[in-house]
């Protein structure tokens, strides 16, 4: 486990090889940083990689070839040792390669090269799969970034609003059966720790390729532009105003829950199908103002 450290005058970016895990995207001039803290009281990480599933599979179960496999949610990338690829001036690149233990939960062979760029105020994520094997391999990507909210210190958790880029249409499931709006057609909804009593609030297929954080009250902001998802969730814990953080996620797709009907990876509809020897690059893009 270590930590690196990447500034281009601008921002400056914290990232440790322990699931190649951005921890940290500061402002160089105020010193700003814009990352959850990881106070474990609440949720000890900041941005985990999502993969290879985003979710849970039905009873962490799926198969493959007569054979039953377990994995944890969102897969093991973030608890996973990454090793340290490449640096350059403005990006730092980390490795995952399918070993011994991989193969016990999934069972296919792989590099997952986790590189993050800096450009100007943005930060570009990209998650590169390699399909190392010999047959067709499924999976899904995503990001888990904890921003801080309030990103002013004088301003409260419902100070804060989520925007998206278009007018969207959410309609959450209710345990009970029933389901509430969170928006029909706007394009921004007001933070509430009863916002979050449901967990996470998703938008599948959205107009939208771009999501922020933003106050009336402050000129500071977050942006997420996520022009190949689709899929956009947000999250905060519910209940408690000391978690000071909400979570803006692009997915590649929906998570592996919408697809429980059947446990086989292969009939997963909204796992990302690789062939033989080719790859796949899912990237989004943080932006601070």
């Amino acid at each position: 486990m270590a930590e690196y450290i990447l500034n281009n005058g601008e921002i400056q970016i914290k990232v440790d090889s322990h699931g190649a895990e951005l921890r940290a995207v500061t402002d160089v001039k105020t010193g700003k940083d814009y990352m959850w803290n990881a106070d474990p009281t609440f949720w000890g990480r900041v941005s985990p990689v999502l993969f290879p599933v985003v979710g849970s599979y039905k009873d962490g179960e799926s198969r493959y070839q007569g054979q039953t496999y377990k994995m944890s949610q969102h897969g093991f990338a973030r608890d996973s040792e990454f090793e340290f690829l490449s640096k350059t001036e403005n990006s730092i690149s980390f490795i995952l390669k399918s070993n011994d233990e991989t193969l016990k939960v999934y069972p296919y062979d792989f590099e997952f090269i986790v590189t993050y760029t800096l450009e100007d105020n943005r930060v570009i994520v990209s998650n590169l799969v390699k399909n190392t094997g010999n047959e067709d391999m499924y999976f899904y990507v995503g990001g888990h970034p904890a921003f801080n909210c309030p990103i002013e210190e004088n301003l409260e958790f419902s100070d804060f609003y989520v925007e998206y880029e278009k007018n969207e249409t959410i309609i959450q499931p209710l345990p009970d059966g029933t389901s509430r709006v969170i928006i029909d057609g706007e394009n921004k909804y007001a933070l509430s720790r009863q916002l979050f009593d449901y967990d996470v609030i998703m938008k599948d297929k959205p107009a939208s390729k771009s999501i922020a954080l933003k106050s009336d009250k402050s000129d500071r902001a977050v942006t997420v532009e996520f022009p190949e998802s689709d899929c956009i969730a947000v999250w905060s814990p519910t209940g408690d105003d000391n978690a000071t953080f909400v979570c803006l996620e692009p997915w590649t797709s929906v998570p592996t829950y919408a697809d429980d009907e059947d446990f086989a990876i292969e009939n997963k509809k909204h796992a990302i199908k690789l062939s033989a020897n080719e790859c796949y690059d899912y990237k989004y893009t943080i932006k601070i103002d």
